[in-house]
């Protein structure tokens, strides 16, 4: 059951490295695309959207990854 658990955390914690490199590229473009071109504002929402669901998908990993901490803390004792 530990080496379930251990693989649980590692699993979440490179789904929340994924997640968040996601939102950096996307932050990255959408400001180079308000830089180089403000009447693309249409596209700029869109990239801001995605930045916005891959933050919420990292703090939701991050949550997961703190649970499954704590049951293997319980376990263990």
């Amino acid at each position: 059951m530990t080496y379930l658990l251990v693989f649980a955390i590692v699993i979440l914690a490179i789904m929340v490295v994924v997640s968040l490199v996601r939102g950096i590229v996307a932050f990255l473009q959408s400001a180079r695309l308000d830089l180089e071109n403000p009447a693309e504002a249409d596209r700029v929402s869109q990239l801001q959207l995605k930045q916005n669901q891959m933050m919420f998908a990292r703090i939701k990993y991050q949550a997961l990854a703190i649970a499954v901490v704590a049951v293997l803390l319980m376990i263990s004792r």
